[in-house]
């Protein structure tokens, strides 16, 4: 159990070494040796989440092809423009709320350059507001509707008698996720010297090309001029995410469609397309027989409803917003999206493997930890966050443990915040650009790697989050 605990571990270390679809791909070595070289019997990959990966960074891609994401980025830096001095806490805000509406964190690339500009242009150390800017992009991903966290975390706690719907988790998170935003903007308000007082950044300036690649150019994005097709292709994915939303809060609206249930009996008893029959014997059966069945209605379940909404509103910006298939391909939005869904595909298939098959080991060793502290599962999350780099990989692969060790939905609700810690160490893509869009230097990896400029801000916003959330949710439930 250790050695093949070992062998998940080293497969997730060495796939977050090499990054994007090598987080997926490696996790596939891991499953191999455990199912051909120690014979465990293979988990269940998270298709229904996949689906919903692909059809929300469908839409989001289109919508970015369209221009309409140039719309977005444009609005949030008239915003940040407007009030440069407050750019340490609106920066994080805007960021936040642009993963919220597009479900990735990825969009940060266009605005941190502004973020960065604004800073300096007013004479702020741009590693205050880039810092927490960058933690607050990813932290956005649990306070999205179509984020595949929040759906997993919805499916997953349906499945095991949480019923729960995407606002519930949303009147949960956002609030929650916003209070350790700004206690992390607080911080970081007066963070390290002002530019003016630092000896480092003044003795760069002193140098005639330093100066001018730190001050020679602006980047801003209020110069694009933004077509109509674009805004309206904006308008078509805000009321998308209004329609899943909708359907969400009012369930009783979901359209029906007539289905068969099982209806046990003294003889017989049909269980996930298996046909029990006089005692221990299972056959495979693609008939049902008479009196083990009934018809009845059944509601279409949200992970559907989000699949249709987000490819037919993708449609929809293709036939009237001018937006470009290819484009949407090539797009960051799209790329991220898919190799976030290779990454999920093949890590949560590999977690499922692992845990599946030691459930009872598992039970015997942390029942009366969680039984007597919960909460503590936050941990657990947390340090496979550091591990994986993905929030909806993390819910995917360990929240079923998580209901099968007894810990209640609302705890888990309450904890979901802290299944973002990637952050850690300092090697996921947003981060790095953050780094290299600041011109200033003030924003770096440290020499000792776990002293870098998004620990602080990060540790306060996920501990602030998931102490909130997990207030709220004992509140509220």
């Amino acid at each position: 159990m250790i050695l093949q605990l070992l062998i998940v571990l080293g497969a997730l270390w060495v796939g977050s070494r090499y990054g994007s679809l090598a987080l997926g791909a490696i996790s596939g070595i891991g499953l191999a040796l455990l199912v051909f070289g120690f014979g465990l019997k293979p988990g269940t990959p998270p298709t229904d989440v996949i689906y919903i990966i692909i059809a929300a960074v469908t839409c989001a891609g289109i919508m970015q092809a369209s221009g309409g994401m140039d719309w977005l980025i444009q609005i949030a830096e008239k915003l940040l423009r407007k009030h440069p001095d407050r750019i340490t806490f609106l920066a994080p805000l805007t960021t936040f709320f642009l993963t919220v509406l597009v479900g990735t964190g990825h969009v940060v690339y266009t605005l941190m350059p502004i973020i960065c500009d604004i800073a300096l242009k007013k004479g702020i150390r741009p590693e205050r507001p880039c810092g927490v800017a960058s933690i607050a992009s990813q932290v956005g991903i649990t306070c999205s509707p179509i984020a595949a966290a929040v759906v997993a975390f919805v499916s997953i706690s349906n499945t095991n008698g949480f019923d729960i719907t995407i606002p519930q988790v949303l009147m949960i998170s956002i609030p929650a996720c916003l209070c350790g935003l700004m206690a992390a903007a607080g911080a970081s308000y007066k963070r390290g010297l002002d530019l003016d007082k630092d000896p480092v950044f003044q003795k760069k300036l002193q140098d005639p090309e330093q100066y001018q690649y730190i001050y020679g150019s602006s980047a801003t994005t209020l110069d694009k001029v933004i077509p109509q097709s674009a805004k309206n292709a904006v308008f078509i994915f805000l009321g998308a995410l209004a329609v899943i939303v909708f359907f969400a809060i009012f369930q009783e609206a979901l359209p029906s469609y007539k289905t068969l249930r099982a209806v046990q009996d003294a003889n017989a008893l049909y269980i996930n397309q298996d046909l029990a029959v006089t005692g221990d014997q299972l056959v495979k059966a693609n008939v049902y027989l008479e009196g083990t069945t009934e018809w009845f209605q059944k509601k279409l379940p949200m992970n559907v409803v989000i699949q249709i909404v987000m490819i037919s509103a993708a449609a929809l910006m293709i036939i009237f917003c001018k937006a470009a298939p290819k484009k949407a391909v090539s797009g960051p939005v799209w790329q991220s999206g898919m190799v976030a869904v290779v990454a999920i595909y093949g890590i949560a298939w590999l977690a499922d493997t692992y845990f599946a098959n030691y459930l009872n080991e598992m039970k015997f060793m942390l029942a009366g930890v969680v039984a007597k502290y919960p909460w503590s599962i936050a941990f657990v999350f947390f340090l496979v966050s550091v591990l994986i780099n993905s929030q909806g990989a993390v819910v995917v692969a360990m929240l079923p443990l998580a209901y099968s060790l007894g810990i209640s939905g609302p705890v888990l609700l309450g904890v979901l915040p802290s299944v973002y810690g990637y952050f850690f160490i300092p090697n996921y893509p947003s981060d790095i650009a953050t780094v290299n869009f600041d011109r200033s230097g003030t924003t770096v990896i440290g020499k000792y790697l776990l002293n870098h400029s998004f620990m602080m801000p990060g540790l306060i916003c996920v501990s602030v989050s998931t102490i909130v959330a997990y207030l709220l949710s004992l509140i509220i439930y």
